[in-house]
């Protein structure tokens, strides 16, 4: 009987492990791949940088959900690589980070501090995120849709000007 209730324990035990595993294991998909080179580009940019504000085209969306990353994470984007890198040396100014697009679009950033920043609906159905002191360093930026799987044309527009909203 002490054998049977020693193997159970054990089984359980195993089980327990395995299944720790394979949350442990899942972990790193949690959240977009960071450290992967930028499936659009990489700016790297110097307070007062000239033309204001840097434009990259891209094609918003992904297949897997933006929700739960960080607070107000929405939409689909792509967990593989970020769309945009931005390397940016920071001044006195504040950073203003927005996409303009005709679909309505999400914007997911991880910023120099290694935190998650998301927005929807900034300006219309356009997200933009505005740090007010801006660190410098790597800023890791998705744009989302909220039809998973559907690119869209989008514009990631960064500026140290504030938007003209509409």
């Amino acid at each position: 009987m002490l054998r049977t209730i020693a193997a159970a324990g054990a089984m359980l035990v195993m089980a327990t492990a395995g299944v720790m595993a394979q949350q442990k294991g899942a972990a790193p998909n949690a959240t977009p791949n960071w450290q992967a080179q930028p499936r659009y580009a990489t700016a790297n940019l110097r307070a007062g940088f000239e033309p204001d504000p840097h434009q990259v085209q891209v094609e918003a969306g992904g297949d897997r959900e933006a929700t739960g990353i960080g607070p107000d994470c929405a939409g689909w984007i792509d967990f593989s690589k970020p769309d945009v890198d931005l390397n940016y040396t920071s001044g006195q100014y504040p950073l203003y980070i927005s996409v303009v697009a005709n679909v309505d679009t999400t914007l997911v950033i991880n910023d120099a501090s290694g935190r998650w920043i998301c927005n929807d609906d900034f300006d219309g159905v356009n997200p933009g995120i505005v740090i007010q002191n801006p660190q410098s360093g790597n800023y890791n930026i998705w744009i989302g849709t909220f039809e998973r799987g559907a690119p869209q044309r989008a514009t990631l527009r960064i500026s140290e000007i504030p938007p003209q909203r509409r």
